[in-house]
C-alpha cells in the first residue's frame, strides 16, 4: 500500500504545490509582521530560555496580536515544565505545539492541542524508528543534530536519511537559506520547510531581505 506520506508527494508533484512555510524564531512584532507580509504560513515563537531566540509570554502576546489573519502560530518548547506550558497557553493563542526535548508521547498529547514532533536526524538512528512512538502527532520535523543544541544550529543534514516511508507530513529543517532552499524542495519534497537562522542578521533578529528571498525562493 502506498504510504499517505508518497501519496502527498505525487500530489504535490502533480499540482506543483509549494511546501508551507515556518518563519521560526521570531522576537520582534516587526520580523512577525514582515514574514506575514511575505506570504510565510506560519511564525514560530520559542519559549524556551536556553535559546538566543527565547521569547517571554509577554513578547509573545504582542507579535501574536499584531499578525494578520490565516497566520499560524507555532510555540516551541523544549522539554517545558508544567508551570511554563500552562502559562504560555493560558496567555498565547498557539495553533500547533512543537515539541524538540525528549518529551514522550504522553507528554506532546496531554494539552488538548495539536503538536508537531522534531527530531534531530544522525546515521545511527534511524528516523522511521525515532518517529515511530508519536502516532498522536500531526507531523514530524527533522532538523539537524548537534550535541548540545536543540535546534537553530544553522547546519543541515544528508537528506537521504529521510525514509519515504513517513506517514505523517514532513516539515524540513536545518541549515536551510534562500540559497539552498529550491534544492531542497526539489530533492525532499517536504510538506513545509522550517527556517530561522538561515534568514538572520544575528541570532533572533530577522534580516527582511533574506526573508522576501527566502520566500520567493521557496516558489511564493
Amino acid at each position: 500500500m502506498v504510504s499517505r506520506r508518497r501519496a502527498w508527494e505525487r500530489e504535490h508533484r502533480e499540482m506543483e504545490v509549494s511546501p508551507r512555510i515556518k518563519i521560526c524564531g521570531i522576537t520582534r512584532v516587526e520580523d512577525g509582521l514582515i514574514a506575514a507580509e511575505c506570504g510565510a504560513d506560519a511564525i514560530g515563537l520559542v519559549f524556551y530560555r536556553k535559546s538566543r531566540r527565547y521569547v517571554t509570554v509577554k513578547q509573545a502576546v504582542e507579535i501574536v496580536r499584531v499578525l494578520p489573519p490565516f497566520v499560524s502560530v507555532v510555540g516551541l518548547f523544549v522539554d517545558a515544565s508544567d508551570e511554563l506550558m500552562q502559562s504560555v497557553l493560558g496567555a498565547v493563542p498557539l495553533s500547533l505545539l512543537q515539541f524538540h526535548g525528549n518529551e514522550p508521547e504522553t507528554e506532546c498529547a496531554r494539552w488538548g492541542v495539536r503538536y508537531m514532533k522534531a527530531f534531530r536526524v544522525r546515521s545511527e538512528i534511524p528516523v522511521i524508528d525515532s518517529v515511530a512512538p508519536y502516532k498522536t502527532a500531526c507531523g514530524y520535523l527533522l532538523d539537524s543534530y548537534k550535541p548540545g543544541e536543540a535546534g537553530g544550529t544553522g547546519e543541515s543534514f544528508d537528506w537521504d536519511l529521510i525514509p519515504h516511508e513517513l506517514n505523517k507530513p514532513l516539515v524540513l529543517a536545518g541549515g536551510l537559506s534562500p540559497d539552498n532552499i529550491a534544492q531542497a524542495i526539489n530533492r525532499v519534497r517536504p510538506y513545509g520547510v522550517d527556517v530561522s537562522s538561515g534568514v538572520e542578521s544575528q541570532p533572533g533578529i530577522k534580516d527582511h531581505d533574506k526573508i522576501k528571498a527566502f520566500i520567493k525562493a521557496a516558489g511564493r
